[in-house]
């Protein structure tokens, strides 16, 4: 089945990419009979337009558990892709109540408008303008060694290497997790490894590439975070998994 579905994806320049996973369009949702969003450890911010015409913003907390796409007729949106270390030093909030959830911003939010949604590169410049305005002028280089050594490791790193590392408390990491958003190191760096294994599902090789124990074990974290086993997402059926559809490559 060949996919409706429009997909674009851009980097951040260097300087913005411990803030920043990548700027993202997706159109024609609304032609997708059954979209269904998986974990991939960001933080979403949706310039939404629907079928009818409305426009929105929207910041998604994490995903711990495969959902489908919301009911609001959806026709496109924009989107930046946070990394966890932009809530403290850009956004300047928690996402910790927003688990599975999602907030919709107020009008007119860092100056985005309607009319941004017409040419992605556009919406990509302005993006990274605003960022760069909100950016902290001051970062603790723990926090950004922390993650840094997470996304290296794809999530396959202990509390006790990273607190050795950085020199941070195994405590102090945890609070900054939960503070920030609302799930502990090891349920991000199991969110970070399932995601990395999507690469190797895509290309059909369907049994642990990463650090687990097993094969059951990897099918249980795979159905855990996907709702279904290996071969399932393999297959896509309906191409219904749509960050699996569209995985951007390297």
């Amino acid at each position: 089945m060949s996919s409706p579905l429009q997909y674009h994806f851009k980097k951040p320049v260097e300087k913005l990419a411990d803030f920043v996973y990548g700027f993202s369009s997706l159109s024609n949702i609304s032609e997708c009979k059954e979209g269904i969003i998986i974990p991939n450890g960001r933080i979403d911010l949706l310039l939404c337009r629907t079928t009818d015409g409305r426009f929105f913003t929207v910041l998604m907390g994490l995903e711990t558990k495969p959902k489908t796409m919301p009911q609001q007729n959806i026709a496109m949106f924009f989107s930046i892709s946070f990394n966890p270390l932009a809530l403290e030093y850009i956004l300047n909030e928690s996402i910790a109540e927003l688990i599975n959830n999602g907030k919709e911003l107020p009008e007119n939010f860092w100056g985005f408008r309607e009319e941004d949604l017409n040419n992605f590169e556009d919406f990509c410049d302005k993006a990274s303008d605003a960022i760069k305005k909100h950016l902290s002028n001051s970062i603790d280089e723990r926090k950004r060694n922390l993650f840094r050594l997470i996304f290296e490791a794809n999530g396959e790193i202990s509390i006790k290497e990273l607190s050795q590392t950085i020199h941070w408390s195994e405590r102090q990491i945890n609070r900054y997790f939960t503070k920030y958003l609302g799930v502990t190191l090891k349920m991000y760096c199991k969110i970070l490894r399932f995601q990395k294994s999507l690469e190797y599902i895509k290309d059909g090789i369907l049994f642990p590439q990463l650090n687990f124990s097993d094969q059951s074990h990897f099918i249980k974290d795979v159905k855990k975070l996907s709702g279904v086993s290996p071969k399932e997402l393999f297959k896509n059926d309906n191409d219904r998994f749509l960050q699996f559809l569209v995985f951007p490559k390297k």
